[in-house]
């Protein structure tokens, strides 16, 4: 296995832009305000780690596909993701009061538990898994992990200026309109390559 910085820089900033709206991001945000945010991103990370590896071992198994069924699969999955994204009208916040959770493995037990569940078919594991069968288990393994990760610190450290700052239903168009262009892009490479 080698690293491609390509691979990297790609799946990481697709997955940060797909995770950016994501409920997870605003599960984070929900969860920093009443938890110790350390432990929130810890356990949180685990979940993302776990859900990468997932993906990409299912991913390593549509590479073994033919390259033109790899490259049409690989379309189809970036066309769902960009109607996914452009579609509008997702997940919103929404969390009530509660009183806080103290303790490290309360607060990563329920981080861990919230993150690995809400993930499950999700985009961003769906896109994981597509960029993992064309670019690389490793490489894409590396960025999709950051990003995920990236984008949950950004929830608990800053969420509130990205929120007030960028509208979320803007990020959530670039991300459906780069799924666009890379659906399109694979069908190209599908019928040329």
């Amino acid at each position: 296995m080698s690293l491609d910085p390509l691979a990297i820089i790609t799946a990481f900033g697709l997955i940060f832009l797909a995770e950016l709206p994501d409920k997870t991001m605003f599960a984070s945000l929900a969860m920093g305000t009443r938890m110790r945010p350390l432990y929130v991103w810890l356990g949180a990370s685990t979940a993302f780690l776990a859900h990468v590896a997932i993906a990409v071992g299912v991913g390593g198994l549509i590479g073994l596909l033919p390259n033109t069924a790899v490259k049409l699969l690989s379309a189809s999955l970036f066309a769902f993701g960009a109607f996914m994204l452009l579609r509008g009208g997702d997940d919103d916040g929404e969390e009530g009061g509660g009183r806080a959770i103290t303790g490290f493995w309360p607060v990563y037990s329920t981080a861990f538990t919230a993150v690995f569940i809400s993930e499950w078919g999700d985009l961003t594991q769906i896109t994981t898994a597509n960029l993992s069968a064309s670019n690389g288990l490793l490489s894409t393994a590396i960025g999709s992990a950051a990003a995920l990760m990236s984008v949950s610190a950004l929830a608990l450290l800053a969420g509130q200026l990205i929120v007030q700052r960028v509208p979320l239903k803007t990020v959530q168009r670039i991300g459906g309109l780069c799924m666009a262009g890379l659906a399109v892009w694979s069908l190209i490479e599908a019928f040329t390559g």
